[in-house]
């Protein structure tokens, strides 16, 4: 069962030659950044390619502080409101749960391909604050994609838990300060957002895990097997260069549909016409500093 689900969730719009070719070997972790001997002299990916020590150079104190911050102050938010949904569950409440939870998971999903897909094809690291602080991580991840293994809980999942903050500590404030027929009334979106919050925070965890070949918890190895996760081999379609397509990376599994229907392209093609921009110009621009 596992191996049949496996085989329809992993459907590849990119070929085996193709993955092989245009993307970095990441599970060999000896010699990793390289198809060639040329490329131990001039390599295409890993951490000894000049654009990915440039960047990593630019992580922060500043940046370090947001981070645990983020983490902290969300992980505490999260905590309340967990605790409040326990207090205020009642039984009835059953399938509004389990629809929140599914609806979180989906939308988690989406919500990571958009942002994905948004640091990876526009701006640039050279954009005031955004660029170094937000940018440069997409940029460092492409160029050497098991960057994010030797990243520590903070650095690797302290966006992720940014983006959940307001949302978190507003449900914990009305949890603590509202009325409880009010609290009833919202029980529903807060569940929800709260299920979402959580799906959107351990995102980037689940993303380092697909991108990591050893010492993984079984119960980790078996949720991507069953692609309850995001699975090593389904993402390493996204590490195909030029890196345009599957970029959901919660579950992946709205990155076959989206890919179908042309998402990506058809946004990319509407911005570029009117906007004139080019999509991952800056990335590419950072992927040729080789020498």
């Amino acid at each position: 069962m596992a191996e049949l689900l496996e085989t329809m969730m992993n459907v590849s719009v990119k070929t085996p030659e193709e993955i092989v070719k245009y993307s970095m070997p990441e599970d060999d972790v000896n010699g990793n950044s390289a198809h060639s001997a040329v490329e131990t002299v001039r390599p295409r990916w890993g951490p000894n390619h000049r654009g990915a020590q440039e960047l990593a150079q630019l992580y922060s104190k500043g940046k370090r502080v947001q981070e645990m911050l983020s983490v902290v102050l969300c992980i505490a938010c999260m905590s309340v409101n967990i605790v409040y949904l326990f207090i205020h569950f009642e039984s009835r409440r059953w399938v509004q749960v389990a629809i929140s939870a599914v609806c979180g998971v989906l939308t988690a999903d989406f919500m990571s391909g958009l942002v994905h897909w948004g640091a990876d094809t526009w701006g640039s690291v050279d954009l005031p604050v955004v660029g170094k602080h937000f940018i440069r991580p997409f940029r460092e991840h492409h160029i050497d994609p098991t960057s994010i293994t030797r990243h520590d809980f903070v650095e690797t999942n302290g966006d992720s838990f940014m983006l959940c903050l307001p949302a978190s500590a507003w449900i914990a404030y009305t949890f603590l300060t509202a009325e409880y027929a009010r609290v009833q009334a919202l029980y529903p979106w807060f569940a929800f957002l709260t299920l979402l919050g959580v799906f959107v925070a351990m995102t980037n965890q689940i993303h380092k895990w697909s991108h990591t070949y050893s010492k993984l918890p079984s119960v980790v190895e078996t949720l991507q097997r069953w692609h309850v996760i995001l699975p090593r081999r389904h993402h390493r379609i996204h590490h195909v260069a030029p890196h345009e397509t599957y970029f959901c990376i919660t579950t992946g599994w709205l990155n076959y549909p989206l890919e179908r229907i042309g998402f990506w392209g058809k946004l990319e093609t509407v911005i570029e016409h009117y906007t004139g921009m080019k999509p991952r110009d800056d990335d590419f621009k950072w992927a040729q500093k080789r020498d």
